[in-house]
């Protein structure tokens, strides 16, 4: 019998104040189906009965599992390519932006294949970039010309070294996720910039597709988090959050996967209404966004 991870507290906040309020599906690799919980407190919802972290890898092994290729097969594959290309210069810029470094120092957290270590790379900074799988490892290396280190590694990492720490869609797959915020914490220059990218339950695309929404990725996705929540677990570890930023090119990719997983089939002209209509509702309120960048300081 396989090991899992029962919560009786929110792994984000602590308190015992929390509920099942959906199932979801791993549409992904095993099928198996998983409770969502909420707390009523800080309002996170987290995965129920999790894999450990020593049991997690064949959860992600699939040709389905995209930041670990860099195939290009099939609709929903070339368009996930297609916006990583757009979107890395997009990314280098706001690092730039929210550091006011233009070479500096950079450690990326869940680097995957590589892209975005090796676009900063490029542009001159010193880049420390880790990732647990070893299949994504060795595609960066011969893709992009950039090493990768274990996960393993990040404990070990000296403190005030980075300018800025980048975990793009990472945070809510980090078992330990109390150890590595406060970690984090240590790793930051202090005019640093800690950048993190989830995905947003409160989202208009998430109120639509509901127990189908891609982005809850469970088991895969240990936490889904609400901005409330996200702000709460940055000051609970004696951090700012300084801003929000929209990742305006999810709600349609998200929305795509949604749609297969709830018709059986991708239902393009829906799967686009839909993901506008969510990044119109965001134009006026960030925090409504498919996935929020949120820009953390001391």
């Amino acid at each position: 019998m396989k090991e899992t991870i029962h919560y009786s507290q929110c792994p984000v906040c602590g308190a015992a104040s929390i509920q099942p309020v959906l199932n979801a599906k791993d549409y992904t690799v095993s099928g198996e189906v998983f409770s969502i919980c909420e707390c009523s407190v800080c309002t996170a919802r987290f995965t129920q009965d999790i894999p450990t972290a020593a049991g997690i890898a064949p959860y992600y092994k699939s040709e389905n599992y995209i930041s670990h290729t860099n195939t290009s097969k099939g609709l929903i594959n070339g368009l996930y390519q297609w916006v990583r290309k757009r979107t890395l210069k997009q990314k280098r810029k706001l690092v730039q932006q929210q550091t006011g470094v233009t070479k500096g120092t950079l450690l990326d957290l869940g680097s995957g294949t590589g892209a975005f270590a090796g676009e900063m790379k490029n542009s001159g900074w010193q880049v420390t970039a880790l990732e647990p799988d070893a299949d994504a490892r060795k595609v960066a290396a011969e893709s992009f010309g950039v090493t990768l280190q274990d996960t393993s590694e990040f404990y070990n990492l000296s403190a005030q070294q980075y300018d800025a720490i980048t975990m793009w869609h990472v945070l809510e797959h980090v078992h330990d996720l109390q150890g590595y915020m406060a970690k984090l914490k240590t790793l930051l220059k202090e005019k640093g910039r800690l950048i993190i990218a989830v995905p947003n339950y409160t989202s208009g695309d998430a109120a639509v597709y509901g127990s189908c929404w891609a982005a809850y990725d469970v088991p895969r996705h240990l936490y889904h988090f609400s901005p409330a929540a996200m702000k709460g677990l940055v000051e609970k570890h004696g951090m700012k959050l300084l801003s929000c930023k929209p990742m305006w090119y999810d709600s349609f990719y998200v929305s795509m996967l949604s749609s297969k997983y709830k018709s059986g089939s991708t239902r393009l002209l829906s799967a686009f209404i839909n993901g506008l209509r969510s990044n119109i509702s965001a134009m006026s309120e960030v925090k409504r966004c498919s996935s929020v960048i949120y820009i953390i300081g001391h």
